[in-house]
């Protein structure tokens, strides 16, 4: 089945804009699937109670073939490349990759949640699919 994912793209170690850069890339070259846009690129101050530097988030519009669960191994596997480490929970990453939501779908198993639980607690979130789905009417 093909759909649109919207996908989180979020760093806040290292050269976060080229951690992004990487992402949009690779999400590009993934297998039946097509990058469509990217929102702007808005920097947050972090989630949560671990002290840490501000994040650089981005939102893309990813057109794909890929089963939820494929597409979720595809980008844990590009977060991996990013030399992401999974010690602290909500704590630093070079990358972190979380698919947001979909045009036609939704999914509750113990793998997977979309549309995902924290989309409504992330304005920066709602303001990037906000701009994509205005760039596809515009």
């Amino acid at each position: 089945m093909r759909d649109i994912a919207y996908i989180a793209l979020v760093s806040n170690l290292g050269d976060r804009a080229e951690y992004l850069a990487l992402a949009r890339r690779r999400l590009a070259a993934l297998p039946g699937s097509r990058l469509l846009d990217a929102s702007s690129i808005e920097e947050t101050e972090a989630v949560g109670n671990v002290p840490q530097g501000p994040y650089l988030n981005q939102m893309v519009a990813l057109e794909t073939t890929l089963s939820s669960h494929a597409l979720l191994d595809a980008l844990h596997a590009i977060e991996h490349e990013a030399g992401r480490e999974r010690t602290v929970p909500w704590g630093p990453r070079t990358l972190d990759l979380d698919i947001v939501m979909f045009e036609a779908q939704t999914i509750s198993d113990p793998d997977l949640t979309v549309p995902h639980l924290e989309l409504p607690h992330r304005d920066f979130w709602q303001r990037g699919i906000a701009e994509l789905k205005g760039k596809e009417r515009g």
